[in-house]
């Protein structure tokens, strides 16, 4: 999955991701906005930054997001 700065967002699973870290948890089933893919990277396991609705913004693991249609 390629995300993209400004792709809407939501956080719809606990991540297998080693930096994942239980009050994450919490963060399950908000949505939010994509501010920093790290597109120079191009690396699947990388973190991405998330802007979440009233929770602030969060480097998260790409594979506990999906792409929220517009």
């Amino acid at each position: 999955m390629i995300l993209r700065r400004g792709q809407r967002v939501e956080v719809f699973r606990k991540s297998d991701d080693e930096g994942w870290e239980s009050y994450m948890d919490d963060y399950i089933g908000c949505h939010g906005i994509i501010t920093d893919p790290d597109t120079a990277i191009n690396d699947p396991d990388a973190l991405v930054e998330v802007s979440l609705q009233n929770k602030g913004t969060h480097r998260l693991p790409q594979d506990c997001l999906r792409v929220l249609d517009d």
